[in-house]
């Protein structure tokens, strides 16, 4: 539907509460715009951070929201048909757009648009480079789907550059999202962001409930890569052969690869950090608390992408030194009784291997009790049961929230023997965690979800 977007002061977000729209809200308040919006669900931190920015949330889809009487709805892709706000905007003839398409053309049309995509790790690397901009003075706008402690939000507009005060970024990080964008625009968000530098951090099949096979994703990302300038730069993982087989299809940007046998690799690890390695040549030692070799790649693919808009090796790896990480990326939330709490977003089976594993290494012998709510479209589907198994292996304890789904999740668990347990109601899995751990555990937490406040009622239930 088109409109004047000039003259639009008041919108209205169905759907305010996803990370996506959220930081949507967020810039849209800064950039002058009266913003409201509603959700059916609400939980931190998305939650509070929309309060603190004073956006008025409302409960729920009623239609006496059309009182409200906004120059345009934008609409998530949380919203279907059938539901009754839509229903009636439709019905009336109301102006409504999408989040991805309100962001192309509100804000990104002028900007240099780095993008970051990939199944895993796109929150995380997308804080990164958005950091080691900020720590280069260059101000960048950013939106990104958790909040960065670094910066204590999701989402900004471009700011001024310590090189020049009096002038405005060009500069805008985003997460770029493979999911669809809206139930009337089913091509993934990140098409709409036309980067000029973009990451492709890896690629494993997802989503199961709008696509049909690994094969249908490659093509998303193939669509995304024929949107990059041919004066662009594409950074991809040089492990992952579902990348080798998307540039393959067609590509007229350079490419530079990080993680493989060329380009940027990780040299020399060590406790605190690691050797960063360009074409095999030593560019710096990054020291950090970081877990994992997914991170380390993380960082290489930040590394290139900053270097691309002239940020220096070194400048990258001093600013990642400072690196804070995201809320709810292995966040510890308490500790009680010696028993350390965390809080982490995982819920592929891909990322619940990578985020015990990298717990695993942080704390040697220590037991692990792992605490999952198998909550995302594609888990809830059972496309991926079988995986879960192999990828808590290095937990010593598993506490499955197996209510809601379409199929046993006890069953699922079996060759984990014993040490699995599932559980339908939450007070009962609270009780069974606690009731097992012991002083010097660690109990990860891993949903992409409220998981209905689990974190508190454990350390509550912990206290002596």
């Amino acid at each position: 539907m088109r409109f004047n977007f000039w003259l639009i002061m008041h919108i209205h977000i169905l759907g305010i509460c996803g990370t996506f729209m959220g930081g949507i809200a967020v810039i849209a308040k800064q950039a002058g715009f009266r913003v409201t919006g509603c959700d059916a669900n609400v939980y931190p931190p998305m939650s509070t951070q929309l309060e603190a920015q004073g956006i008025e949330l409302i409960q729920g889809f009623g239609v006496e929201q059309l009182e409200l009487k906004p120059d345009v709805f934008v609409i998530g892709n949380v919203v279907t048909r059938s539901n009754p706000l839509m229903e009636e905007i439709l019905n009336r003839g109301l102006p409504y757009i999408s989040g991805p398409q309100w962001l192309a053309e509100q804000v990104l049309q002028d900007k240099w648009v780095l993008a970051v995509a990939g199944t895993h790790g796109k929150t995380t690397t997308t804080s990164m480079l958005a950091w080691i901009l900020e720590y280069a003075g260059l101000a960048p706008g950013f939106l990104i789907g958790g909040i960065p402690e670094n910066f204590g939000l999701s989402a900004r507009l471009p700011g001024a550059p310590r090189q020049e005060p009096s002038g405005k970024s060009p500069f805008f990080v985003i997460e770029a999202d493979e999911y669809d964008t809206a139930f009337f625009d089913k091509r993934s968000k990140f098409v709409h962001y036309h980067p000029r530098t973009a990451i492709l951090n890896n690629l494993e099949f997802d989503h199961a409930d709008i696509f049909p096979d690994l094969q249908a994703i490659e093509t998303q990302f193939h669509h995304l890569v024929r949107t990059v300038p041919g004066q662009g730069l594409i950074v991809a993982n040089g492990r992952e052969q579902s990348m080798d087989r998307v540039l393959q299809r067609g590509c007229w940007t350079p490419v530079e690869r990080f993680g493989g046998d060329s380009g940027w690799g990780i040299g020399a690890t060590y406790d605190d950090g690691f050797e960063v390695l360009l074409n095999g040549k030593s560019q710096g030692r990054l020291r950090w608390e970081m877990l994992g070799t997914h991170n380390q790649l993380n960082a290489l693919a930040a590394l290139a992408a900053a270097r691309h808009v002239g940020v220096a090796v070194e400048t990258g790896i001093a600013a990642l030194a400072e690196f804070k990480n995201v809320k709810r990326r292995m966040e510890v939330r308490g500790v009680e009784n010696g028993v350390t709490v965390y809080d982490d977003f995982a819920h592929h089976p891909t990322a619940i291997r990578t985020t015990v594993d990298g717990l695993r290494r942080k704390v040697g012998s220590a037991r692990i009790l792992a605490v999952l709510e198998p909550r995302s479209n594609t888990m809830k589907l059972g496309t991926m049961k079988q995986q879960l198994p192999d990828s808590l292996t290095d937990a010593d304890r598993v506490f499955c929230f197996g209510a809601n789904l379409g199929w046993d999740a006890a069953d699922a668990l079996a060759p984990l023997g014993d040490k699995a347990a599932s559980f339908d109601n939450l007070d009962t899995l609270v009780e069974a965690v606690c009731a097992a751990a012991q002083p010097g555990d660690h109990v990860l937490v891993m949903s992409n979800g409220g998981f209905g406040g689990v974190h508190g009622k454990l350390l509550q239930r912990l206290k002596p």
